[in-house]
């Protein structure tokens, strides 16, 4: 089997394209033609990236509340007084909040996982942020925990574990409904489809 890998560039460049092929995603190969794109136009492009992972990297922080990503602690969501306080959206990944967000279709707040359950790649529930969910649940405030998880089969095992977790709150559980496909991922969804699954949600 041929090597992808470049013996003739330098160091510099390998390392460029090693970092690159770890973005999920991009392939050995996407990677190269992503670094050379990126060293073609390295005044328009590549400084003012390099200088956007700095400050990134320096700046962004997980949200102490939802856990979602934001410069400020905490995260606009949750410090907005216009957001539905009474509502709390449990996603995966902040990718999840993206989504949902974008289609425009929850004024509530968020709370995000970090993942969800599985025996495959170990990840048990103190891996993830049930306590705080819990905890976030019981506020007075708090009248309903809406379960928007992956249609996957960890997904599910997550979410009914969830409930289980939630039956000693005084709130009402509910989960998306029509619109998410078995095996989806929200991420990946368009509005139309996220909008159907929010307002058919139904009792878990």
């Amino acid at each position: 089997m041929r090597s992808s890998r470049l013996p003739s560039v330098s160091p510099e460049i390998e390392k460029l394209i090693d970092l690159l092929a770890k973005v999920p995603g991009l392939g050995r190969r996407s990677a190269q033609r992503a670094a050379l794109a990126l060293l073609k136009k390295r005044d328009t492009l590549l400084a003012p990236l390099a200088q956007a992972l700095v400050e990134a990297s320096e700046k962004v922080k997980a949200c102490s509340a939802c856990g979602s990503l934001d410069a400020m602690d905490p995260c606009a969501i949750c410090a907005s007084p216009t957001r539905d306080q009474g509502l709390i959206c449990v996603v995966g990944e902040v990718g999840d909040v993206w989504a949902l967000e974008r289609a425009g279709v929850f004024r509530g707040r968020y709370h995000v996982l970090g993942g969800v359950l599985s025996a495959l790649d170990g990840v048990r529930p103190e891996d993830l942020r049930v306590g705080k969910l819990v905890e976030r649940a019981a506020a007075p405030e708090v009248r309903e925990v809406i379960i928007a998880l992956n249609a996957t089969v960890d997904g599910q095992t997550t979410a009914h574990y969830l409930t289980e977790r939630l039956q000693g709150v005084d709130v009402a559980v509910t989960r998306l409904a029509h619109g998410v496909p078995v095996g989806g991922e929200l991420e990946l969804l368009d509005e139309g489809t996220l909008l159907a699954a929010l307002t058919s949600r139904r009792p878990f």
